[in-house]
């Protein structure tokens, strides 16, 4: 079995410990043993990102553009392997994971440019005589904690624009799935960027994390993963005086009125909500539907899901693979079992399905659950469930329907269905979300462009795209005398 060690000072090391990367789809398929490290691991790794900060931040944006072209080169060339990695590892079908991929080469990429694009103003000052230039610099040492469901996604958003802007960092992926990440910092170790610049320390997120948040050298964290562990890295880092971004959870709607194409809306509602296997921040879990459309919309999408084939995440013809855990099983199961003793009627699916024949055991695999008849104010439609689990709220108009669209705690990604320019043009103003999606599914959004929600899905400056500088950079201002 292979053995796959932490990056610290441009040094492959042997962490304290070996945790199994075990594949969803096939429980007897072990990927690999990868590193389990601990706060000594932290305190090398930010003591080596100190150390490497003052040479990289002010480095030649030439050789960081060339640095960051390399790996999202080679990022885009080994495609089909990366991806096949990653539906072995994470359970998400393998086109899904090769467009994950992609999109990772592409993040580099852009950051490349955005190295030759550093700018700032120079204006006068109100007194006579006296220039004002305002810059951008790095901040430091970033601390950057990624989760499970895009493991090679998230983590290039948060690593290239770190690394563009002059900033070294310390990565902390998900420790259920760390080999996309590890995959990743071996490409970076070979691209000619410096020791100790990017560094990767592998773990147990209560105890690398934490190290990571409490270190005093660290001078930013961002985090993307669940409520509860946010809030708890919001408040350590306002105590510290560190820079925090998070990106957390959703409780997403989509809208689908009368006046909608119901093919449409049929389809982009099974892509928002159960496509891979609901594991994404942006999926849609409320369906929102008006009175009218409302009895063809449920038979439709009925017969649309029976479609639906779930199975290996490597396997051509697979449209759903597993859930990435048991833990996470066990929670979507757990839901479906709240919502009907909460009085929901379930639909279609909702049960653990076999996909090996001759086998009970060998995944962790799920039907996805519609269900219908439930109310606003069910944990169903109120709690982020992270699974192929959606439920759908009867409404009588447009107005009823944007009203409880925003009445969430939540407010990331949110949709409409609809071929009236009214209602569309309303909903993009009016949607208490980061991001709105007219006849498209929540989930799926550009890479350079802004990401990021509002009310507790998100807290701090947006990711990805230009917006990227507001974290990753420290405004300063500097005044002369003529």
């Amino acid at each position: 079995m292979s053995r796959y060690d932490n990056l610290i000072n441009g040094q492959w090391t042997v962490g304290k410990s070996n945790s199994p990367n075990v594949n969803p789809s096939d429980l007897s398929d072990q990927i690999g043993e990868y590193a389990q490290g601990d706060a000594s691991d932290v305190n090398a790794a930010v003591a080596a990102a100190t150390a490497a900060f003052p040479a990289w931040s002010v480095s030649g944006i030439q050789a960081r553009h060339d640095a960051l072209a390399r790996i999202g080169a080679e990022i885009l060339a080994r495609k089909e392997e990366l991806g096949d990695l990653l539906a072995r590892e994470e359970g998400k079908t393998r086109p899904e994971a090769m467009g994950e991929v992609v999109r990772a080469g592409q993040i580099f990429q852009f950051f490349a440019g955005e190295c030759l694009r550093l700018s700032g103003e120079t204006l006068p000052s109100v007194r006579p005589g006296v220039g004002v230039e305002i810059t951008r610099e790095p901040i430091g040492v970033v601390g950057l904690i990624t989760p499970w469901n895009f493991p090679i996604a998230i983590p290039a958003w948060k690593i290239a624009p770190a690394l563009a802007f002059g900033n070294c960092v310390v990565l902390k992926p998900a420790d259920l799935v760390p080999g996309s990440a590890w995959a990743l910092a071996d490409i970076i170790h070979r691209s000619g960027i410096p020791a100790g610049v990017f560094n990767l320390v592998m773990g147990r997120g209560r105890v690398i994390g934490e190290a990571l948040v409490q270190h005093a050298d660290v001078a930013a964290i961002s985090f993307t993963g669940s409520v509860d562990v946010g809030r708890g890295i919001a408040a350590a880092c306002v105590q510290s005086g560190k820079k925090v971004q998070l990106e957390m959870g959703g409780k997403n709607p989509q809208l689908v009125l009368d006046d909608a194409d119901l093919n449409q809306a049929v389809e982009l509602s099974a892509q928002s909500c159960f496509y891979s296997t609901g594991q994404r921040c942006t999926a849609s879990s409320r369906l929102i539907v008006t009175d009218k459309i409302y009895p063809a919309f449920i038979e439709a999408l009925q017969a649309r899901m029976a479609k639906i084939k779930v199975g290996d995440a490597r396997a051509a013809g697979t449209d759903i693979g597993p859930v990435v855990s048991q833990a996470q099983l066990e929670q979507d199961l757990s839901y479906v079992e709240i919502a009907q003793a909460e009085g929901a009627r379930l639909a279609a699916g909702g049960a653990r399905v076999n996909c090996h024949t001759g086998s009970d055991n060998k995944g962790f695999f799920m039907q996805p659950a519609l269900f219908v008849d439930t109310e606003a104010g069910m944990r169903i439609n109120r709690e982020e469930v992270f699974g192929p689990v959606a439920s759908v709220i009867r409404v009588k108009d447009y107005e009823e329907a944007l009203a409880v669209a925003n009445d969430t705690p939540f407010g990331l990604s949110a949709g409409i269905a609809t071929t009236s320019l009214k209602y569309a043009s309303h909903f993009k103003r009016h949607s208490q979300a980061g991001m709105v999606m007219v006849n498209l599914p929540t989930a799926g959004v550009d890479y350079h462009v802004p990401f990021g929600g509002r009310k507790g899905s998100s807290y701090g400056p947006r990711e990805q795209g230009r917006y990227a500088q507001e974290f990753y950079t420290t405004v300063k201002t500097a005044y002369t005398l003529a």
